[in-house]
């Protein structure tokens, strides 16, 4: 797990030799609608997750491209009947996006989610669910000159969660989320001669 993070912490803070033209920081906050989909899945139904928080960094590397990789606390599960099943993920969402026209951009990547906890009505459950979860996110977003941004995404989940031995069932995530951020700090890189 650990090593894990490491090399998470790594993509998303590490890259030193991007020849990004402006390099913004920022932080966001959100609220998911979030759900179990796979085998058996008519048992379970979307729950809202009150918000999801994190920072981002934005690289551009033109008017059209650039790379927004991010690290995010997502509360995300489902409910069966009244029961409610909560998982926390730290996800690390690594988003390539390309403004279609100023300030609107579409944004499509990988995503890695480590799994911090499973609760159940009080009951811990995260050795139910694998630690590790991939994904794949699509989306939307805006921002405003001022550096207010916006925006709404799909995160696909594309592995298998379940982790009951011996159950050949296979759930996978899907959440669909809406943000607000900011971007407080700008750098610009110098052109090389």
């Amino acid at each position: 797990m650990k090593k894990l993070l490491l090399v998470a912490a790594i993509a998303v803070f590490g890259i030193t030799n991007v020849k990004a033209q402006e390099i913004e920081f920022g932080a966001k906050v959100g609220v998911n609608l979030s759900d179990i989909y796979g085998d058996n899945t008519g048992l379970f139904d979307p729950i809202t997750s009150i918000f999801n928080v994190g920072i981002m960094a934005e690289m551009s590397f033109s008017e059209k491209f650039s790379f927004q990789p991010e690290i995010m606390f997502s509360p995300q599960g489902t409910s069966i009947g009244d029961d409610i099943i909560s998982l926390g993920y730290l996800n690390v969402p690594l988003m390539a996006k390309y403004y279609v026209t100023k300030g609107l951009s579409i944004e499509a990547g990988p995503q890695i989610g480590f799994l911090l906890y499973g609760d159940n009505e009080g009951r811990n459950v995260k050795d139910d669910f694998n630690t590790v979860d991939f994904g794949v996110n699509f989306g939307l977003g805006y921002k405003l000159n001022n550096g207010l941004n916006f925006g709404a995404r799909y995160d696909l989940g594309l592995t298998n969660i379940n982790g009951i031995e011996g159950s050949s069932d296979s759930y996978k995530n899907g959440v669909f989320q809406v943000s607000v951020g900011y971007f407080f700090f700008k750098t610009k890189s110098k052109s090389k001669q």
